[in-house]
């Protein structure tokens, strides 16, 4: 599928990078010292979700800001100790970017977000995070805050996700969407057009803006 556009926002998490194995290693170790359940822990969601909407199926309400806490501080300290990787076309096509034309869209905090980053050597220009938003994912909120902030049109800009959580962001922010099959079943990915990943993506620069071919 080709596409016209001006400006590319990507998911962080699952789309660009993968810390699957952090993750995990982290929430598991939280669950542990909040005394969650296993099988209760076992049925939240945690991809694609601000740490803070995780916990607050978890928690009572006075408890989240607390266990946010530890859990931001749990996953910043894991990041030096690996996990984290650049998934399989990442690095190349942003290489093919103009630098003002895209961003990253995370519902990660920002240090944590560009810890990871870093990890595999990517400083985007535009990082939207948790930090700067009201509400996250599946609200359209902080893509229509990265659009307005490269001062491009929503309706011209893609968004690439692997969750379904941000790619109904996506589309309520009037955006096209590209979903990659790295973390979830593709029958569970409502999007313009589904990817294994983001090497299955190119995109050529022209006068006007970006064209974009995705999937076959």
């Amino acid at each position: 599928m080709k596409i016209s556009a001006d400006a590319l926002l990507f998911d962080n998490d699952g789309t660009l990078i993968s810390s699957l194995e952090s993750v995990h290693r982290c929430w598991s170790r939280w669950a542990r010292e909040y005394g969650i359940p296993a099988e209760e822990f076992a049925r939240v969601e945690l991809h694609g979700r601000t740490a803070s909407d995780i916990i607050g199926d978890l928690l009572p309400a006075h408890r989240v800001p607390e266990a946010r806490a530890r859990i931001d501080e749990l996953e910043l300290e894991d990041v030096p100790g690996g996990g984290v990787v650049a998934l399989p076309g990442t690095l190349e096509l942003l290489g093919r970017i103009p630098r003002d034309r895209w961003a990253v869209v995370t519902s990660a905090i920002r240090p944590l977000a560009e810890a990871r980053l870093a990890a595999v050597g990517i400083t985007p220009t535009l990082l939207i995070s948790a930090d700067d938003i009201t509400r996250g994912k599946p609200a359209p909120e902080p893509f229509l805050l990265a659009a307005d902030k490269l001062g491009f049109d929503p309706a011209r800009c893609v968004v690439f996700e692997d969750a379904p959580a941000g790619l109904a962001a996506g589309r309520a922010a009037g955006m096209r969407t590209v979903a990659l099959t790295t973390t979830t079943d593709p029958d569970q990915l409502l999007a313009d057009v589904v990817v294994k990943d983001l090497s299955a993506v190119s995109v050529q620069a022209t006068e006007g803006g970006l064209e974009i071919t995705a999937g076959e």
